[in-house]
């Protein structure tokens, strides 16, 4: 077997995962993954970093993700009486130059909903985010279950997170 039919393969597939129509990005996503409440349990969820190094300014727009039937940017709200409800984010998340923003348990995160195959330890799944500026960039992110929250539990209305199409 020759060794550059493997390498133009690889290359090819590393163009793959570079933003759309070759941008440069300053965007960077780290520390990520990926997590079920309950084994087998038909939705997830995804955390992480996301940095924008550059000097200008960004905003994540949208998530996708051909591990679930739908994927989306949640967050929560307060209730009231310490209850938290999950929901869509409407015109995604600003990404302002220089600035930070976590992907956390009970703030702003990725929803998988409909997974496709349960969320087993150990395994990844690849998720595409898409920026304004910086386009589409994905992410094979890491399924740990394992994984202890960054702060306390909270209370969570999980009604709104049915699969449908």
């Amino acid at each position: 077997m020759s060794v550059k039919p493997f390498l133009r393969g690889a290359a090819v597939s590393a163009l793959c995962l570079l933003p759309a129509a070759g941008m440069a990005t300053e965007i960077i996503i780290s520390d990520a993954y990926a997590r079920v409440s309950r084994p087998n349990a038909p939705v997830g969820a995804a955390f992480m970093e996301i940095s924008n190094t550059g000097a200008t300014d960004d905003r994540l727009i949208s998530v996708s993700s051909d591990a679930a039937k739908r994927t989306e940017l949640h967050t929560h709200i307060d209730q009231g009486d310490g209850v938290m409800k999950m929901t869509e984010i409407d015109g995604g998340i600003p990404l302002p130059a220089g600035a930070t923003h976590m992907m956390v348990r009970g703030g702003d995160h990725v929803m998988l909903m409909g997974l496709e195959a349960p969320l087993e330890q150990g395994t990844a799944v690849m998720v595409t985010f898409t920026f304004e500026e910086a386009g589409d960039i994905v992410v094979e992110i890491p399924v740990d279950n394992e994984r202890k929250p960054d702060h306390g539990a909270m209370k969570h209305d999980h009604k709104d997170h049915s699969a449908t199409n």
